[in-house]
């Protein structure tokens, strides 16, 4: 299992939200117009909640060329010995990456998935030295084996998972910590995961397995109202978050930000 400081992460690398977010990607929901005034309002609100939990937050420009830029967890995928630069599925995003890779190298040595892989980072879902990675439209069997080429000198065992009805990996199933897992069971096979306790999300919220544990702290969407009462009864100390204009970008918690804990590799001199 995970161990208990995996979630105290202390960096969180954020981007800001793209004028030309209303033109941003979309395969499992229907085109909706997207407030730009609203989604920066509440940009600014997600972000001002991981300050207030403590973590440095790394503020990235948006880019109008790169319409979901703001979803940086899909362009890298951030562990304790190194940092991996995915391969979008998408190829309209993959111009998204060297910003995002350049700041991650203050902090981690950045390695490439390599073609014909994809991989978004939405499908990789880390639990200790498991990375539990989608099989999905924007990621294939290329992608996956390119990861484990990567990760596994440092003893990471990746498994692929196939996911169905949702985008990614994590709109299905997230760590609430380091033994229980929150899914929407009718987009994975749950055998997949035996070992952990699987908190099923209400079927009147598909979308609410996307939460993001932080510091002993668990954010959920503002709209997920069952989701959250459901956590909380379970004694999580639950924040919501409003997310509404992203969610109409087929987005959740979990995508708008990199959280990890500040290890330099070796050759990095120690941030202050």
């Amino acid at each position: 299992m995970q161990d208990a400081t995996a979630f105290n992460p202390d960096v969180a690398i954020v981007r800001d939200v793209s004028p030309a977010l209303a033109r941003c990607e979309l395969t499992y929901r229907e085109r909706e117009a997207i407030d730009l005034e609203r989604a920066v309002g509440e940009h600014a609100g997600y972000v001002r909640v991981l300050r207030e939990l403590g973590l440095e937050v790394v503020s990235l420009p948006a880019d109008a060329a790169y319409p979901d830029c703001c979803f940086v967890e899909d362009v890298a995928i951030v562990l304790d010995e190194l940092a991996v630069i995915t391969r979008p599925g998408a190829e309209s995003r993959r111009g998204e990456s060297p910003v995002v890779a350049q700041a991650l190298a203050a902090f981690r040595q950045v390695l490439p998935v390599q073609p014909p892989g994809t991989l978004d980072g939405g499908d990789v879902l880390i639990v200790g030295r498991k990375i539990f990675v989608g099989r999905t439209l924007r990621t294939n069997n290329a992608g996956i084996e390119s990861l484990r080429a990567i990760v596994s000198p440092h003893g990471y065992d990746v498994v692929g998972v196939p996911v169905k009805g949702c985008l990614h990996l994590k709109s299905a199933v997230t760590a609430l910590d380091e033994q229980t897992l929150v899914a929407n069971t009718a987009w994975i096979d749950s055998e997949t995961f035996r070992g952990y306790e699987i908190v099923p999300v209400p079927p009147e919220e598909p979308g609410g397995a996307n939460v993001l544990s932080i510091r002993g702290r668990v954010l959920v969407s503002a709209g997920s109202h069952l989701t959250r009462a459901l956590l909380e009864r379970r004694g999580s100390s639950v924040i919501p978050v409003r997310i509404h204009e992203f969610e109409k970008a087929e987005a959740a918690v979990t995508c708008k930000s990199l959280v990890f804990r500040r290890r330099p590799f070796a050759s990095s001199p120690a941030r202050g």
